[in-house]
């Protein structure tokens, strides 16, 4: 049920043709659309300003389908993150205005324009870390936030991240991904004066141990304001970025919370 039908339910209940009790009757079954293999919660958006996104990985073309189908009956720009390229040649016969970010490996359902605001830096330490941070800043982007990519700029060519520090420095909030030992949030974390959402990646040779290793040293870093996510997770760093630029610019404007 949409916000719309939700409304209409309240305002029965205030105009007296719906009875409180019949009322609560429907409201317990609006959060969720059973489909048998997923229960699909059509009201998070609702409660969170996002609708669900779908975890494509290890479920079938058709749950995927069944799963975007619904979720477009309430709302606009659906994602789906970690497809593969075949997947998304599926999907698009059943869902033609999909959109593919292969890079980010992320499917957009129903897109539409959302107006960008503040911004995001979202900084990776070499080219190979680019696919984490791609998922990072695409999943910010589609949900609203202005990005700047800043890539290939680890510690070992520190003099890289050093000349992109005016990028650095017009954000909000940074994402920082890297693999190998982990440095570059920690380095980051150390010059600007906002949070760092560090993502290790699983790029490295044999005693990285698949990101275990930057894991380790993001969780121990020295600079305060720094915070991790897991292994590769560049869809949970874009969205929490997404929440923390989105309050910093609402009180930069003095809107209400």
């Amino acid at each position: 049920m949409e916000e719309k039908e939700l409304k209409q339910v309240l305002e029965a209940v205030g105009n007296g043709s719906l009875s409180v009790g019949r009322a609560l009757d429907i409201m317990k079954q609006l959060p969720l659309s059973d489909l048998g293999y997923a229960q699909v919660d059509t009201h998070r958006c609702l409660r969170t300003g996002v609708p669900e996104v779908i975890y494509a990985e290890g479920k079938t073309v058709e749950q995927i389908v069944g799963i975007g189908l619904r979720l477009i009956q309430c709302h606009d720009n659906i994602m789906a993150t970690r497809v593969r390229p075949e997947v998304f040649t599926e999907i698009r016969k059943a869902i033609p205005d999909a959109v593919f970010y292969p890079t980010a490996r992320i499917i957009v359902m129903h897109p539409r324009p959302v107006a960008a605001v503040g911004n995001i830096a979202v900084v990776c330490a070499g080219t190979s870390d680019i696919p984490v941070a791609e998922e990072a800043a695409v999943t910010a982007e589609i949900l609203g936030n202005r990005v700047t990519r800043i890539f290939d700029v680890g510690v070992a060519g520190i003099h890289r991240l050093l000349a992109a520090r005016k990028d650095l420095f017009r954000a909000n909030v940074a994402v920082v991904a890297a693999g190998m030992e982990g440095a570059l949030p920690s380095v980051v974390g150390g010059m600007v004066p906002y949070p760092v959402i560090a993502v290790p990646t699983s790029v490295g040779y044999g005693a990285s141990f698949g990101g275990i290793a930057a894991l380790l040293g993001m969780l121990n870093t020295c600079a305060a304001g720094v915070s991790v996510v897991n292994i590769d997770n560049g869809f949970g760093a874009g969205f929490q970025a997404g929440l923390i630029n989105r309050l910093a610019t609402a009180a930069a404007s003095g809107a209400p919370d």
